[in-house]
């Protein structure tokens, strides 16, 4: 299913829908960036505010986008604190963002949607204030590998969201393109279980 079109559609169950991947991208999220405090922070893929109440804790101001209307929708209903702005923006397309605006930009499950991570991270990357902080929070690869995809059940039954799949390598290689350092790079399994292979992949770079 195309992505707008989906998220839209389950937008009305998504917080209530069990779900391991958004549940551990957000402890994922929480111990990338603990400790840590903002001055701007843009958060890319809000999607009904799951990160955005935390996020808005940690900064002065948070910008918030996502792509869908009824994600954001919900998102504001939920987070209602003035130092929080929502936008609902294509960030396929260029970005009316503002440049060297923020000291953290932050991805959350939003570049298995993304298929040119390049334009993406270079416009990331003219986002952030120098020495500010770009955070991915990806379902990793391995779990693509083994057919998971972003997935919901609707009265029409399974919906399946286009996804594309981005190798480790990818996101550093964009990343260093942009002139941006690695800092931290883990991963994440259920329940902490070793013997399973990594549900969510989380990056903190600078620039």
């Amino acid at each position: 299913m195309e992505v707008k079109h989906a998220y839209n559609s389950w937008a009305a169950t998504y917080d209530q829908d069990i779900n391991k991947t958004r549940d551990l991208e957000g402890k994922a999220m929480r111990e990338t960036l603990v400790g840590f405090s903002f001055k701007k922070c843009l958060e890319i893929g809000c999607g009904t505010g799951k990160n955005t109440g935390w996020l808005a804790e940690q900064s002065v101001h948070l910008t918030a986008v996502d792509f869908s209307e009824e994600m954001i929708a919900k998102a504001k209903v939920k987070n209602q604190d003035t130092t929080v702005e929502f936008i609902h923006t294509d960030i396929r397309q260029p970005w009316n963002l503002g440049t060297n605006q923020f000291d953290l930009v932050a991805f959350s499950l939003v570049l298995e949607h993304i298929q040119n991570l390049d334009h993406i991270f270079e416009e990331a990357s003219n986002s952030l204030q120098s020495g500010g902080y770009l955070y991915v929070g990806e379902l990793h690869p391995y779990k693509q590998y083994s057919g998971s995809k972003a997935r919901f059940e609707s009265t029409a039954g399974l919906q399946v969201i286009e996804c594309y799949t981005h190798d480790i390598s990818s996101f550093i290689d964009a990343a260093l393109k942009q002139n941006l350092k690695l800092i931290t790079l883990a991963e994440y399994k259920d329940d902490e279980n070793e013997d399973t292979i990594p549900r969510i992949l989380a990056i903190l770079f600078q620039k």
